[in-house]
C-alpha cells in the first residue's frame, strides 16, 4: 500500500486537513453514503491519525453505531467518516488535490449499488457482508 502525505480543505477554506492516505481510491454505494453526497462517495483510506486546522467550524453527526461523519459546519464541505471502533478514517478525495496520483481500485456496498449507473473500470467489488468481514479481520477495504 503506497501512502501518500494530502493536503486538503473545504470548500470555504475555513478547515484544513492533512493525513497521509492510500493511492486506492474506493467508491462507496451503501444508503448512508449516497443519502449524504448524492451520489457514491469516492474517499481514500486515511489511517487513524489526521491534522485538522479550523477545528471550530467542524460539526460531527454519529450517522450509525459504526460512524460518525464530519462536515464544514460553513460551507458543509464532507471532511471525513471515522469508524468508530478503529479511529480509521474514510476522507473524501474530492478535497485533495491528488488526481494524478491515485487509482480507481475498489468497490464497496456493491449488493447495495442502484441499477441506473455502472463505472467502466475494473475494480475490486465487495458486498456489504464482505466488508464488514474484513473489517473485523483488521483490514481495510484498500489492503
Amino acid at each position: 500500500m503506497n501512502r501518500i502525505d494530502a493536503r486538503g480543505r473545504c470548500l470555504c477554506g475555513a478547515v484544513t486537513l492533512e493525513a497521509s492516505v492510500d493511492e486506492k481510491v474506493g467508491a462507496c454505494h451503501c444508503k448512508l453514503c449516497r443519502s449524504w453526497g448524492g451520489g457514491p462517495l469516492f474517499a481514500l483510506d486515511g489511517g487513524n491519525q489526521m491534522r485538522i486546522d479550523g477545528d471550530a467550524h467542524v460539526t460531527r453527526y454519529q450517522s450509525s453505531e459504526r460512524a460518525e461523519r464530519g462536515f464544514c459546519g460553513r460551507c458543509g464541505s464532507h471532511l471525513f467518516i471515522r469508524v468508530l471502533a478503529s479511529g480509521r478514517l474514510v476522507l473524501p478525495v474530492g478535497l485533495f488535490a491528488l488526481d494524478r496520483e491515485l487509482r480507481f481500485d475498489h468497490q464497496i456496498f456493491i449488493d447495495r449499488k442502484p441499477s441506473f449507473y455502472t463505472f467502466a473500470d475494473e475494480t475490486r467489488c465487495m458486498t456489504g457482508e464482505e466488508l464488514f468481514a474484513q473489517a473485523a479481520r483488521g483490514k481495510s477495504p484498500a489492503a
